[in-house]
C-alpha cells in the first residue's frame, strides 16, 4: 500500500524542526512533521524554558537583597512549581499539535526511521517526502560511573520536572547546565556540591570567566571540586554516595551534566547515505546532509544551542525554497543564566590567537568604570572584556558577567557579525545609564 506522500517530512518537533515546518507551510509545501516525544521538544519541556523559569525567583530573592532599603524576599517553592507547569505546558502537547493541524501540518506521533530516500517509517506506516530535514537534537551524556545506573540519577530532565527540592544534591559536571541546576537548586535550600574533572569551570570560555562563575558559586555555599573525577556511586539508605580520589560526599540526589550527544539512534542514516559522528551528523553551510536531507540543530553538533537551532532551521528553509543561505556562527551568543549572568561572543582570546589575529584585549571592571551598576545595587559586580583585531580595527570577541549581560551582549554580536570599524563604534552613542556604555569605555582603551 502506498503511504501519504508529502512535500517535506521533518523528523523531530523541537525548536529546530518547528521552525522548519511551520516556515515551509506558510511556503505552500504540504509537510508531515514527526515527534516522538512532545511537540516543542527538550527546550520547552525539560531545558531552557523549565530551567530559567526556576532560575528566576532565587535570582530575584538575592537582587532585592543586593538593593538599597529591600530585605525580607522569600521564595514560595509551590508557587513557583505552579508557574513552572504552567510555563511546561503541564506535559502536554495537544494544544500545539492542534495548532499544527489547522495549519495544514500534518503531526505523527511516534519513533521515525528512514527506510531510503525520501521514505520514513512511523509506527506501521510509511510516509514519502521529496525533502526530509532531521532535527531529533540531543540527549544527556551519561558516563560509564561504577554503580550510577544502579545507584539512580538525574538529568536535567529530573532536575527541572522535580516535585520537591532535594535536601541535597551532587551535580555532575561543571558546564553550563551543570551550573545552572547547582545554583537554581542551593537557591531553593538544597546542599549542593559540583564535581568538575577539568582544573575549570567553563573551559570553553576565557579564563577569568570561570574564574567569577566559580566565586559566585562558592559565595552562594556551593561545594564546587575542581580536577576531581567521581569514579563510583553507592547507594546509602535514600542517599547516594559519590566517591572520588580524595574521599566522598553523600547527598539525596545525583545529577549528570556532563554533557549531550545527539539523538541518531535508530534512525537508519545509512539508508540515505548519511554516516554520522560522534558529535552529529555533518552537515554543510546550507544545512545539507545528504542529497534532498537536511539536517538542523543539536543534531549535527555545530552549536548546541537553541537560537543556533532555529537560526539553522532558516538556513535550511531559505536553502529548500530556492533561495540563496549561508550558515556563518561567528558572532553566536552563548549565555549562562546564573546570577551573575555570564555571556561571551566570538572567539576567545586564545582562539583569536590560535588563529594568528593580532589580538589586543580591555578588561573592564564595571564598577570603577560606569554609572549603572551602582543605581543597580549597593556592592556592584561585573566585568566586560573586549578582543580586537588590530590590523583589521573590527571586534573579534568579547564576554561579560554581571546583571542583565544576555541583553547586551548583542552589541558585540552585531559589531561582531558586521565587522563594523571600532572608529563606529567609538562615535555610537549609548543610553546613560546602561551596562551598554561600558562597551564605549573598553572600546576607547583599545591602543588603535
Amino acid at each position: 500500500m502506498t503511504g501519504e506522500r508529502f512535500d517535506a517530512i521533518v523528523i523531530g518537533a523541537g525548536p529546530a524542526g518547528e521552525v522548519v515546518a511551520s516556515r515551509l507551510g506558510e511556503h505552500g509545501l504540504s509537510t508531515a512533521l514527526i515527534e516522538q516525544e512532545l511537540v516543542g521538544g527538550e527546550c520547552a519541556y525539560w531545558a531552557c524554558i523549565p530551567s530559567k523559569t526556576l532560575l528566576r525567583p532565587g535570582e530575584a530573592r538575592v537582587h532585592a537583597e543586593r538593593s538599597p532599603g529591600t530585605w525580607g524576599a522569600q521564595t514560595h517553592w509551590s508557587d513557583v512549581a505552579e508557574y513552572r507547569d504552567h510555563m511546561i505546558r503541564n506535559l502536554d502537547d495537544e494544544d500545539e499539535i492542534e495548532g499544527y493541524e489547522e495549519q495544514g501540518i500534518r503531526v505523527f506521533k511516534g519513533r521515525a526511521s528512514l527506510q531510503g530516500p525520501g521514505r520514513v517509517r512511523v509506527g506501521r506506516r510509511t510516509i514519502h517526502g521529496d525533502r526530509l530535514v532531521i532535527a531529533t537534537g540531543s540527549e544527556a551524556d551519561i558516563p560509564p560511573i561504577d554503580g550510577l545506573a544502579a545507584s539512580g540519577y538525574w538529568t536535567n530532565r529530573e532536575a527541572t520536572t522535580l516535585i520537591q527540592v532535594p535536601d541535597s544534591a551532587i551535580v555532575l559536571g561543571g558546564g553550563p547546565v551543570g551550573i545552572e541546576l547547582a545554583q537554581m537548586l542551593r537557591r531553593f535550600g538544597a546542599e549542593v556540591d559540583l564535581f568538575e574533572s577539568s582544573d575549570s569551570l567553563l573551559e570553553r570560555e576565557d579564563p577569568r570567566v570561570g574564574e567569577l562563575i566559580l566565586a559566585a558559586l562558592r559565595d552562594d555555599g556551593i561545594g564546587v571540586h575542581l580536577g576531581t573525577a567521581v569514579v563510583a556511586v553507592t547507594r546509602d539508605g535514600d542517599y547516594r554516595v559519590a566517591h572520588h580520589a580524595d574521599g566522598q560526599v553523600q547527598a539525596r540526589q545525583v545529577i549528570v551534566a556532563v554533557g549531550r550527544k545527539p539523538r541518531v539512534e535508530g534512525l537508519a542514516l545509512e539508508s540515505v547515505g548519511i554516516d554520522p559522528t560522534p558529535t552529529g551528523i555533518p552537515v554543510d553551510e546550507r544545512c545539507r546532509a545528504a542529497e534532498g536531507v537536511w539536517a538542523v540543530g543539536d543534531v549535527t553538533g555545530e552549536m548546541p544551542f537553541t537560537h543556533v537551532a532555529m537560526y539553522q532551521g532558516r538556513i535550511a528553509v531559505a536553502d529548500i525554497v530556492g533561495e540563496t543561505a549561508r550558515a556563518n556562527y561567528q558572532a553566536v551568543p552563548r549565555v549562562l543564566f546564573t546570577d551573575p549572568e555570564v555571556a561571551a561572543v566570538g572567539m576567545t582570546e586564545r582562539e583569536a590567537r590560535e588563529a594568528s589575529v593580532d589580538v589586543q584585549t580591555v578588561h573592564l571592571p564595571l564598577r570603577d568604570s560606569i554609572a549603572r551598576p551602582w543605581t543597580y545595587e549597593t556592592d556592584p559586580r561585573g566585568e566586560l572584556a573586549v578582543i580586537a583585531d588590530a590590523r583589521r580595527k573590527t571586534l573579534v570577541g568579547a564576554w561579560a558577567v554581571g546583571p542583565l549581560v544576555s541583553e547586551w551582549i548583542h552589541y558585540a554580536a552585531l559589531a561582531i557579525k558586521a565587522e563594523l570599524p571600532l572608529s563606529l563604534l567609538r562615535d555610537t552613542v549609548a543610553q546613560f545609564p546602561t551596562y551598554t556604555e561600558a562597551y564605549l569605555k573598553a572600546i576607547e582603551r583599545l591602543d588603535l
